[in-house]
């Protein structure tokens, strides 16, 4: 009896989340669509708008994405789950303010700004390359050991925390954009590690959803 309730309990968790989880599904593919997107445009194309929009709402919609990653893996572990989400929450939501703080200032015309200088909203990519890099590794981690989404994908998000985290210290001890330290990893991450990993957990989280929708909805005879 205490299995059956225990398997109740967790379609019953199933149930709540899949909305959500389609929704964060969706969400992801479009922050690796636009994290290609803003590799674009900050690095080839060089325009300014359209990068910082981008950075802006990339932050806002993996704000979504880790809360469904949060869910799948917290049972893992809750404590570094809990921690995870945190420092992804605080990446993400460093890469909104820093990109809303950007787009404002080149939409309108404003005392000129010395560009050595760190961004007040997010120095050297403090929040987006270094709290997001290490909340992604132990997310990550977490996905390995959970089993609830493909392993293939903890070792992407290895890479991308990785990655990240070498961009964010790169910036802060280097600092010249144009060394290969920066600008290999940049490439990396922007152009191909990160936006496979979104679009894979998007795919990963809609499958999720729609698989455990149709379970639920099968009749009740068709189980032994």
């Amino acid at each position: 009896m205490a299995s059956i309730a225990a398997t109740v309990r967790v379609d019953e968790s199933s149930a709540a989340s899949s909305p959500y989880e389609r929704f964060a599904g969706v969400c992801a593919v479009l922050a690796g669509a636009l994290t290609l997107l803003y590799s674009i445009s900050f690095i080839i194309l060089v325009n300014e708008p359209l990068s910082s929009f981008c950075l802006l709402a990339n932050g806002l919609l993996a704000t979504a994405v880790l809360v469904a990653v949060y869910e799948r893996v917290r049972a893992t572990d809750a404590s570094f789950a809990l921690w995870a989400l945190v420092l992804g929450l605080a990446g993400s939501v460093g890469s909104a303010l820093h990109g809303g703080y950007d787009l404002a200032a080149v939409l309108h015309e404003h005392a000129p700004v010395d560009p050595n200088l760190p961004s007040a909203m997010d120095p050297r990519g403090l929040l987006t390359f270094g709290a997001m890099g290490i909340g992604l590794w132990v997310f990550a981690w977490l996905i390995a050991r959970s089993g609830q989404l493909p392993r293939g994908l903890a070792y992407i998000g290895y890479v991308v925390a990785a990655l990240q985290i070498i961009l964010y210290l790169g910036r802060l001890i280097v600092f010249d954009a144009k060394n290969p330290v920066i600008v290999v990893p940049a490439m990396l991450a922007g152009f191909i590690a990160t936006p496979i990993f979104y679009i894979w957990l998007g795919v990963s989280l809609w499958r999720g959803a729609s698989g455990s929708a149709t379970f639920r909805s099968a009749p009740r005879g068709s189980h032994p």
